[in-house]
């Protein structure tokens, strides 16, 4: 049974008792149970941006979008741009409404491989140096609690899974575009933000018995308030101002992430291997979700 270490207090005496600091080696995921126990399943459940990472998985991928000669010089930019914008603010409905929109009208026409080896080509490269210590610190602690660790996301699955290979989750439920003779359309198939995450989660915990009232949550976002209230341990990551508020009102615990790490060395692999590496990493066992997760393609009838 592993050691599990309270959580250091954040900031100076008289600081509100919840916001935290995860330091590595210290557990903020609850306890693990002793031999011979069989506790009912519980699961913890993780936002992607600015949980994990420290931007946008997906606008990230600019650049290698544009090697791929999937994008333009000018939409690289107007990914850059958003990307730095998501990082200086915590982006609302309205703002994440209208990157959905740009981004599924920028992939439209895509080759689906093209962009899943574009991922795999750089996975390394994009994501090593802006894993969170402690969010890898907590996926840990949960998997060796005994507990199933799912990624839940708003980017998409072609992003996501492979995200979620390289450290190790169990699941992953993301968006999905759908796509006809290889090539996206433009449209979404599921679209997991807002509350249709926590719909997928509640898909998931029937599926695989878990008790959602012991299992855990972590986000950056008010737009994930409904993921972290399917649970009966949410935490407030990194939050934006909305998120906070209804923190204090709710008495949830605050993390503050603010370490990135380099996945690769702390995993022991080899960082002279770049596409090899990365593509083994990728071809790794996520277990897909149900309808949330499986990214069908439609075939045009002859």
């Amino acid at each position: 049974m592993p050691t599990t270490i309270p959580a250091t207090r954040h900031g100076p005496k008289g600081r509100s008792r919840h916001l935290w600091t995860a330091e590595p080696g210290a557990s903020t995921c609850g306890p693990a149970y002793p031999d011979g126990v069989s506790p009912a399943r519980t699961a913890a459940f993780f936002d992607l941006d600015k949980t994990i990472i420290a931007k946008s998985s997906t606008l990230a991928f600019g650049k290698p979008f544009y090697d791929g000669g999937l994008l333009n010089r000018r939409a690289v930019l107007r990914s850059a741009y958003a990307n730095f914008m998501f990082s200086i603010s915590g982006a609302d409905h309205d703002q994440l409404e209208k990157m959905r929109a740009y981004l599924t009208q920028m992939v439209k026409g895509w080759d689906v491989e093209v962009v899943r080896q574009a991922v795999a080509e750089t996975l390394h490269t994009i994501i090593d140096p802006i894993v969170f210590e402690e969010a890898v610190t907590l996926i840990e602690q949960h998997q060796a609690a005994g507990r199933d660790v799912i990624i839940v996301s708003a980017s998409g699955i072609e992003v996501v899974e492979p995200i979620g290979a390289m450290l190790g989750v169990d699941h992953v439920i993301a968006t999905t575009l759908v796509a006809e003779d290889g090539r996206y359309t433009g449209e979404v198939d599921f679209y997991a933000y807002g509350p249709h995450k926590a719909t997928a989660m509640q898909r998931l915990a029937d599926e695989r018995g878990y008790d959602l009232s012991r299992s855990y949550a972590y986000s950056d976002s008010e737009t994930d308030i409904p993921m972290l209230e399917a649970v009966g341990h949410p935490f407030a990551v990194n939050p934006d101002k909305a998120l906070r508020k209804v923190a204090g009102e709710k008495d949830w615990p605050v993390l503050v992430f603010a370490r990135p790490v380099a996945l690769r060395r702390r995993l022991g692999l080899d960082t002279r291997v770049g596409k090899a590496a990365a593509t083994a990493v990728v071809a790794g066992a996520v277990s897909a979700v149900a309808v949330a997760v499986v990214s069908h393609r439609r075939s045009r009838s002859a």
